[in-house]
């Protein structure tokens, strides 16, 4: 079964703060990839959607949320029926729970 996979505002907006950090701080080329590289193992949720793990940091409020990693960022999704929702995308380096927290859980 393929899944469609979503970006939620949120994801997107972190999308551009990832490439624009890196376009700024290093170059547009790195900025690209990175991207690609991001949204490439997203898009890997769409044949394989329950291969990632809880989010421990959130688990007791939020136990529906799963996690993959592209290093060093988490990707956040939720699966519903055919759909995969990509709710974050967080720097993993940063304190998650208070990420999450604000984030997430408000």
């Amino acid at each position: 079964m393929q899944y469609k996979v979503e970006f939620s505002e949120s994801a997107k907006s972190d999308l551009f703060d990832i490439y624009y950090y890196v376009a700024m701080n290093d170059s547009f080329d790195k900025a690209d990839k990175l991207m690609k590289k991001i949204k490439n193992k997203c898009e890997t949720l769409s044949k394989m959607p329950d291969r990632g793990i809880r989010v421990k940091e959130i688990y007791e409020e939020r136990p529906d949320l799963m996690q993959i990693f592209s290093s060093p960022y988490n990707i956040i999704y939720k699966t519903e029926s055919n759909s995969v929702y990509v709710i974050a995308i967080l720097d993993g380096r940063r304190n998650l729970q208070e990420l999450l927290g604000d984030r997430i859980l408000r």
